[in-house]
C-alpha cells in the first residue's frame, strides 16, 4: 500500500467548486486502487468552519482530513520573496505564511508514516517543501497562472495585468523546483512552465469526469436552446456569459428567432444577472446540472480567457450534449474538429456560424452527441487519472 500525505489549497467539498471537485474524485479513485491518503487543507471559505470533515459524505477517499485557516498573504510579502531568494522557501515555521500548516506538514513528514507527499495548488502550498525533510514530493498546480495572465493581458492590456504577469512568471520559474515533478492538466500549461524553467519535470494528467453521474439521458433536447455552465464569479466565465448574451445570441437569432440561452451556475455577479431577459435565463447555482445538459440543443463554450482544462466541457461531452467551442475551451481535451465537436474562434462570427450550423443539422448534432461520451470514457475517467498518479507515486518510492 502506498501512503500519501496530501497538502491542498482547499478541502474536497462542496463539489460545485471545481478545484474541490478534483481532489474529491481523485481521492476516491486512488482509494479504490489501494492508495491511503491523509489530507491537510486550507479552509479558504467562511462556510468551511462549520463542516464536519470526518463525515463520510464529506471525507471522500481520505482517511483523515485536517483543515487549517487560510493565511493572509500581502503584496509586500509576495514582493519580499521575489526580492530575497533566501526567503522563497522558508526553513522554519515562523517564516512561513502559515506557521500552523508548516508545523503540521513537518510533524506528519517526520512521523515516518508516508511514502510520498502530494501538494495540490501553486503559491498557496509550494512553500512547505522545506518542511518535508527527506520525504519525496510532487506538486499539482492544476494550471499555469502565468498562462492565464498572459492570455488576459493580451485581451485586456492593462498595467495591472502586466504587473501580475511579471510577478507570476517569476514565481512559477522557481516555486516548483524542489519537487520531483509538477503535474498540470493540459499541454499548453506544461509548455508555459517549461518555458519559464526548462529544468522542471512537468507531467500532464488531465482531469476526469464522474462517468456514472454524467452520462447520456433519454430526455428530448429542446430546439434552439443554448447552454453555458460555470462558476460565474470566475472572470473568464463571466466574460463568456457576456459574449454569449450580447454578441453570439443575436447572431444566432438572425437565423433562428426562437433561440434562447441558459446561463447555469453559481455566483453570477451583477453584470451577469443583468443579462437575464425573455431569451436569456440566469439560474444561479443549481443542485443538478444534468437536466440542462440533457435538454440543451448545443453547449456553447466561447471562452477567450483562462488556462487548464475545462470541467464544464468534459461534462457536456460526457452527457452527449453537442458542443461548439473555442480552441481555448478544449485545451487538454483530445477533441477533433468535426468528429467530436465544432471548434471555432469567436472572431469574425465563426463560433456563431458553428452554432447555427449545428442547429440547422440534426444529423451533425446526433453525430457529435454520440462522439462526446466515447471520447470522455476513453481519455477522462477518474480511474485513468488515479492510475497515472499512482504510477508517479511508485516512481518517487523507487519501485
Amino acid at each position: 500500500m502506498t501512503r500519501v500525505l496530501m497538502v491542498s489549497r482547499c478541502p474536497p467539498h462542496p463539489l460545485h467548486l471545481g478545484d474541490r471537485l478534483i481532489i474529491w474524485h481523485l481521492s476516491r479513485a486512488l482509494a479504490q486502487i489501494g492508495v491511503e491518503l491523509d489530507l491537510l487543507a486550507f479552509a479558504d471559505r467562511p462556510e468551511d468552519a462549520a463542516v464536519d470533515w470526518a463525515a463520510p459524505g464529506v471525507r471522500a477517499g481520505f482517511r483523515t482530513i485536517e483543515a487549517l485557516p487560510e493565511p493572509r498573504r500581502t503584496a509586500a510579502a509576495y514582493a519580499r520573496r521575489l526580492a530575497l531568494p533566501r526567503a522563497r522557501f522558508p526553513r522554519r515555521a515562523a517564516d512561513a505564511w502559515s506557521p500552523a500548516m508548516w508545523a503540521r506538514v513537518a510533524a506528519r513528514a517526520a512521523s515516518g508514516r508516508y511514502d510520498v507527499a502530494h501538494f495540490f495548488g501553486g503559491v498557496q502550498v509550494y512553500e512547505y517543501a522545506g518542511a518535508l525533510g527527506g520525504l519525496p514530493a510532487i506538486i499539482t498546480p492544476y494550471e499555469s497562472y502565468s498562462l492565464y495572465l498572459r492570455r488576459l493581458a493580451a485581451r485586456e492590456p492593462r498595467l495591472s495585468h502586466w504587473a501580475q504577469l511579471w510577478a507570476a512568471r517569476r514565481y512559477e520559474a522557481f516555486m516548483f523546483a524542489p519537487y520531483r515533478a509538477a503535474v498540470v492538466v493540459s499541454p499548453p500549461d506544461r509548455a508555459e512552465l517549461l518555458a519559464l524553467n526548462p529544468a522542471l519535470r512537468v507531467e500532464v494528467i488531465p482531469n476526469g469526469v464522474d462517468l456514472a453521474y454524467f452520462q447520456p439521458q433519454p430526455a428530448a433536447r429542446e430546439p434552439a436552446a443554448l447552454l453555458f455552465t460555470g462558476n460565474f464569479a470566475y472572470a473568464p466565465n463571466a466574460d463568456a456569459a457576456r459574449y454569449l448574451a450580447q454578441t453570439l445570441l443575436p447572431q444566432v437569432q438572425a437565423r433562428f428567432p426562437d433561440a434562447r440561452l441558459w446561463l447555469v451556475g453559481a455566483d453570477p455577479p451583477p453584470e451577469v444577472q443583468a443579462l437575464a431577459s425573455d431569451r436569456v435565463t440566469v439560474t444561479g447555482r443549481v443542485d443538478d446540472l444534468r437536466p440542462y445538459l440533457a435538454r440543451a440543443a448545443v453547449f456553447v463554450s466561447p471562452l477567450r480567457l483562462g488556462a487548464g482544462i475545462k470541467n464544464k466541457v468534459l461534462e457536456a461531452l460526457a452527457m452527449g450534449c453537442p458542443l461548439a467551442a473555442t480552441p481555448l475551451s478544449v485545451d487538454g481535451i483530445a477533441v477533433q474538429n468535426e468528429r467530436d465537436a465544432l471548434v471555432a474562434p469567436v472572431e469574425g462570427g465563426a463560433l456563431a456560424a458553428a452554432v447555427i450550423r449545428l442547429l440547422a443539422d440534426p444529423a451533425l448534432r446526433a453525430k457529435l452527441s454520440a462522439a462526446g461520451p466515447a471520447l470522455v470514457a476513453r481519455d477522462h475517467s477518474w480511474a485513468r487519472a488515479a492510475a497515472r498518479y499512482a504510477a508517479l507515486y511508485a516512481g518517487e518510492r523507487g519501485e
